[in-house]
């Protein structure tokens, strides 16, 4: 399966970068992960949130294709232990998806329109965190969900 981390805006932070390129290598061994952003929108006078929105959720709706299983990260979602990660993983891969694709909104939030495509909405948790910290935390835990798949140490049993 191959899989797809999509985000609004491209990651500024060089140790962000360097985590991403990480574990896209690391996901090489189990079909590959590319790394994709869209412009995020401009704001500017009298646009509002859901207009900004809207346009990013376009963007970031034409990327993705009829066959991606969509997870759309957002703090609104349900909080996954790491099993729980590898089991809907699982059932992703064995339901004929061709990719995953991970999906992070930009600062003003996600679309409906997107959320509305998902199949599962994730959290994180409650905390607030940049997007690119999200998008690391998330390439991380599927690289931990095909370790707990594959009986890796990696995951070593830490919920």
């Amino acid at each position: 399966m191959n899989h797809l981390l999509l985000t609004v805006g491209k990651p500024k932070s060089a140790y962000i970068t360097a985590g991403l390129d990480d574990y896209a290598g690391r996901l090489k061994a189990v079909g590959g992960c590319e790394l994709a952003w869209v412009r995020p929108a401009q704001a500017g006078k009298n646009r509002t949130s859901a207009e900004l929105m809207a346009e990013e959720g376009g963007r970031l709706l034409e990327r993705l294709e009829p066959r991606d299983a969509v997870w759309v990260l957002d703090r609104g979602g349900e909080a996954w232990s790491s099993e729980w990660w590898a089991r809907r993983l699982e059932k992703a891969r064995d339901t004929g998806h061709r990719r995953l694709a991970l999906v992070i909104g930009g600062a003003e939030g996600l679309d409906l329109a997107v959320r509305q495509r998902a199949e599962a909405v994730i959290s994180l948790g409650p905390m607030v965190m940049p997007h690119e910290l999200a998008a690391l935390v998330a390439l991380e835990q599927l690289y931990r969900a095909h370790s707990i798949l594959a009986g890796s140490p990696y995951h070593r049993g830490q919920g």
